[in-house]
């Protein structure tokens, strides 16, 4: 048997000093999203949304079917997921929780072109201090985490909605680098 060792990457801190002069180009966690899905109405969803209640104390949103789908027995329009965003410092939190459950280590595969990543969660059980209730069982889910810098909101606003310019965007390896000081996260 062949054993696959998988190599951490280097962590050279190439941009720590210009965040240390440019406080604004620091990254931050814009948000925290948390989505499971079931794939049906009914008592399994309700369990799965009491679930997600559970571990992030706020009330989830309902996600309905985009079309129906006769061989699953999806309607339009039934609610078959739900969706938890989590912003400032409650995100930060949360996010140090989803990650025990990885011991830390996220695969650098995971991060997109403007630095945010993704992972998924087989058993909320595996999160650390998570209830668990029998009488609700285990549910899997996705998390995504958006990673930005100050001054992003020129790409949102109501008035006068521009670009983000390129040299302002964020890139994997910053937004790594952040995670790694921060978050003692290993990029692997």
């Amino acid at each position: 048997m062949t054993e696959e060792v998988i190599e951490q990457i280097q962590f050279e801190p190439r941009f720590a000093e210009e965040w240390k002069k440019s406080p604004m180009k620091k990254p931050k966690i814009k948000a925290l999203i948390i989505n499971t899905c079931v794939g049906e109405s009914g008592p399994r969803y309700e369990r799965s949304k009491e679930i997600l209640r559970q571990i992030t104390n706020r009330e989830p949103v309902d996600r309905p079917a985009k079309e129906s789908i006769r061989g699953f027995n999806i309607r339009k329009g039934e609610s078959i997921a739900s969706v938890v965003t989590l912003r400032g410092e409650e995100a930060g939190q949360a996010l140090k929780r989803f990650l025990y459950a990885y011991d830390y280590e996220i695969k650098a595969s995971s991060f997109d072109e403007q630095g945010n990543f993704a992972f998924g969660i087989t058993e909320h059980v595996d999160i650390e201090d998570a209830p668990f209730d029998p009488m609700l069982g285990t549910i899997g889910f996705n998390v995504v985490v958006k990673i930005e810098r100050a001054g992003y909101r020129i790409k949102y606003r109501q008035r006068k909605r521009q670009s983000v310019p390129r040299k302002h965007l964020l890139s994997p390896e910053e937004s790594m680098e952040f995670l790694m000081t921060d978050y003692g996260m290993k990029i692997i």
